[in-house]
């Protein structure tokens, strides 16, 4: 299941918050990204405290000018902060879309391809409820948003920010059930993680665990059964 926020075009800013297909008996894979001008490869992936399938959960995501955070339940999972001073793109200045679906990929997204979809399942579905969404709506007729400079002073959404306790608990959560963190990854990235990483203060991952601008909130319940 994909919920995304996504410009279009080669140089797309997109936000992914995807739920990875599994093998019976292998827990689901919550996988989330971030593009910025077409570059993406920052991938952070979990296995939650619960499971997704049995029954609703609040899915959320806020996007503002400071920063993109990630939430479960209402509890941040990951942080991606602006660091454009570090010379880091940050996706604010394309307006992007809401995109929700179930989506086949089995090439990458199924233990790296090694399990493919069982179709003789279908049909897989998705089912959401109480969706909502708050932000600056783009016009394309006027080229303007619907969001004016005060705004972002005024509108919590458009300045909010993890005060220190909610970053603390979020490095807590994610030493707990992280199982992927591409700051992390020396294979993917021999010459070293991108330079936003080096800007985060973080403890070591238990790896025996296993291995313009608006929020989104979606209660969304993952029904999609993938098999060997």
């Amino acid at each position: 299941m994909m919920s995304q926020i996504s410009s279009e075009g080669d140089f797309h800013d997109e936000i992914d918050f995807e739920f990875l297909g599994n093998s019976s008996g292998n827990p689901y894979t919550l996988h989330t990204n971030v593009f910025s001008q077409g570059k993406g490869e920052r991938e952070q992936q979990f296995f939650l405290w619960f499971d997704p399938t049995a029954d609703f959960h609040t899915y959320s995501i806020v996007w503002n000018p400071k920063n993109i955070i990630f939430f479960v339940d209402n509890i941040p999972i990951r942080e991606f902060k602006n660091t454009e001073k570090l010379g880091v793109p940050f996706p604010k200045d394309q307006p992007m879309r809401i995109y929700s679906s179930l989506w086949n990929a089995d090439d990458w997204a199924t233990q790296h391809g090694r399990v493919k979809t069982n179709w003789t399942l279908a049909p897989f579905t998705a089912s959401y409820r109480n969706y909502s969404s708050d932000g600056c709506i783009w016009s394309r007729e006027t080229r303007t948003s619907s969001c004016n400079a005060d705004d972002f002073s005024t509108k919590n959404v458009l300045k909010m920010e993890l005060d220190r306790r909610s970053r603390m608990n979020m490095k807590r959560l994610q030493r707990k059930h992280m199982v992927y963190d591409y700051c992390r990854d020396k294979w993917r990235f021999p010459r070293g993680p991108g330079r936003e990483c080096r800007a985060r203060r973080r403890k070591p991952i238990d790896w025996a665990t296993q291995t313009v601008m608006w929020s989104m909130a979606a209660d969304a319940r993952q029904r999609i059964e993938a098999a060997a």
